[in-house]
């Protein structure tokens, strides 16, 4: 991890919000009020969020979308999705369509503003000839490859090209060549005449347009010359009236660029401001290297829940509450940090803990048979849906003559420590009764199968008449009830926290964790959540937040683990002296 990053620490209180109930203040806020304080835009608050479809939307993501929504909503403006369609050859309207649905998730309404910087090709095509005309811009036969050459080094100015002095009349002529499609792939491109000895290099003669021979998602085959990310940012931000154009740390050393255009042209200026972006430990956030682990098979796609995009997340459970206060949370910064995943974690726990109803579920059964309950007998125990809700209310769960508790809940020759089920000891059935182990049955490998046990039917919901408390509470499953399930618990994609340096040699799919998933069949649960559909959220009582998967049948229903009960975060704040 770089040097200039530090892990992000936690706010004492754990609330973005300040004490007055108001938006917490930021240097963007800082920015706009002196903005509004003299008039500069006339009042007005315009962002909007320039996604480029050539892959599926992530954490990261999430943050730019709420920090220039969030904006709007404060000042009572307007937020627009404009997708940077200007490269054809990496984008596909699967992204667009993914980008659109993920961010209506989220909760982000655009209402009528969803543009194309496409939709602009027309006008950037003619504000380049007005560039051409004030011989502002000219037409470079120079490769790609020398193009990087001429261009200098941070430390050593560029060279001009030797087409750069062309007449405004040939460049004109080429230029319209160029859209005609009279060039192949790569033979011309039109640059920005700035100055090639400047010290920032994006200001050395920057490309403007490359000619591309492509079919575009939006715009089919009108166009072979398209804009360049950085021709087409400001100026459809322009001609959207944009006022504060959002972004993140590493376009400050454009904004000259950005600046120098619309400066350039005499059109309306928005004002770019940077933000650092989020970096999470154990992820990575590069498209570039997502778009590998998809497709080399590290993962099962782009929605694969151990991926950080927005798909992943919401398939495994994550809800848009708990995205929007993590970044409310980690707050607006100018410095570069790196987010413990630990805090994504612990706010998704938080927002789970108050609407996630509560279940029983087994997920490594081991039989136990009550010798001496009745025979056909089933009774129903009434259990809490959510004790965080009232309103929750409660739901019938059976209990019968055989039971599945966890294989980890009973040790045949239990340490000290050990509270839970063992031969010759009690312990209380949640909503149930109090039992004691009386017999352990074994397979002829010396495997334990089944517990004999016997119920005590004066503790029927958990009580003793006499007041004896037994040290542990087992969670169950009645056998006949219950439903067999697949569960996948998932931990970190990676085994370090910073897999985007990997040692020397290595790369960062060296890293991957080759225990990111495991899959459990034959999972008991408790008939209640028989047909939940897909998206379905529960707390499997003492094993953590589980979230009913798209793979899930009608005889077998699939569960994500979300996120385990075990709050890392909550940890850390206690040593470090937090609430």
């Amino acid at each position: 991890m770089a040097s200039s990053e530090e892990i992000l620490k936690p706010r004492s209180d754990d609330s973005a919000a300040p004490s007055d109930g108001g938006e917490p203040s930021n240097f963007i806020y800082d920015i706009i009020d002196e903005h509004n304080r003299t008039g500069r835009f006339g009042g007005r608050v315009h962002t909007r969020f320039p996604p480029e479809p050539n892959g599926y939307l992530h954490i990261g993501h999430a943050k730019a979308i709420l920090i220039n929504y969030r904006t709007a909503q404060k000042y009572g403006g307007k937020f627009n999705l404009r997708f940077d369609d200007t490269n054809p050859t990496k984008e596909e309207q699967e992204y667009i369509d993914a980008i659109i649905e993920d961010m209506r998730w989220l909760g982000v309404d655009w209402e009528d503003r969803l543009f194309y910087a496409s939709d602009y090709f027309e006008q950037l095509y003619e504000w380049a000839v007005q560039l051409i005309k004030d011989g502002k811009a000219y037409v470079d036969d120079l490769s790609a490859e020398e193009i990087r050459e001429y261009r200098g080094t941070l430390t050593e100015p560029g060279r001009e090209s030797p087409y750069r002095n062309r007449s405004v009349e040939e460049n004109l002529d080429l230029f319209e060549r160029m859209k005609r499609g009279e060039f192949p792939d790569g033979s011309r491109v039109l640059r920005a005449k700035i100055d090639m000895a400047s010290p920032n290099m994006n200001l050395r003669d920057p490309v403007m347009y490359r000619i591309l021979h492509e079919e575009h998602p939006h715009r089919g085959r009108d166009w072979c010359i398209y804009p360049m990310y950085d021709w087409a940012h400001g100026q459809s931000d322009s001609i959207e009236g944009i006022t504060h154009s959002l972004c993140s740390l590493e376009f400050e050393d454009h904004r000259p660029l950005y600046d120098w255009f619309l400066d350039q042209l005499g059109i309306h200026h928005p004002q770019q401001i940077e933000f650092a972006r989020l970096n999470l430990t154990h992820t990575v956030m590069s498209k570039r290297k997502l778009r590998r682990l998809v497709e080399e098979g590290y993962v099962r796609g782009w929605d694969d829940p151990r991926m950080p995009t927005l798909s992943g997340l919401r398939r495994r459970g994550y809800t848009p509450e708990a995205i929007w206060s993590f970044t409310e949370a980690i707050g607006v910064s100018k410095s570069n940090s790196v987010v413990e995943l630990s805090l994504l974690e612990h706010h998704v726990r938080q927002d789970l803990n108050r609407r996630a109803p509560r279940v029983m579920g087994v997920l490594r059964p081991l039989r136990v048979v009550l010798t001496n309950y009745p025979e056909g007998q089933v009774e129903q125990m009434e259990a809490i849906n959510n004790p965080e809700d009232p309103a929750a209310g409660t739901r019938p769960v059976p209990f019968s003559k055989v039971l599945y508790i966890e294989q980890d809940d009973f040790m045949e020759n239990p340490p000290p420590k050990f509270f839970r089920l063992a031969p010759g000891r009690e312990v209380r059935l949640r909503y149930a009764y109090f039992i004691t182990c009386d017999e352990v049955v074994k397979d002829e490998a010396g495997n334990v199968v089944e517990l004999r046990c016997s119920y005590d039917p004066a503790t029927r919901g958990g009580d003793a008449p006499d007041g004896r408390r037994p040290k542990a509470t087992l969670h169950w499953v009645s056998a006949e009830h219950a439903i067999d399930a697949e569960v996948r618990l998932y931990d970190t994609l990676f085994t370090v926290p910073d897999p985007d340096n990997p040692p020397e040699g290595k790369s960062f799919t060296d890293l991957i964790n080759p225990n990111s998933l495991e899959v459990i069949t034959g999972a008991k649960l408790e008939p209640s959540v028989r047909g939940a559909a897909p998206g379905t959220i529960y707390q499997f009582e003492r094993q953590g937040y589980f979230c009913v998967d798209p793979d899930s049948t009608p005889d077998t229903p699939v569960f994500n683990r979300t996120v385990t009960l075990r709050d890392t975060w909550a940890k850390i704040q206690q040593k470090e002296g937090g609430a």
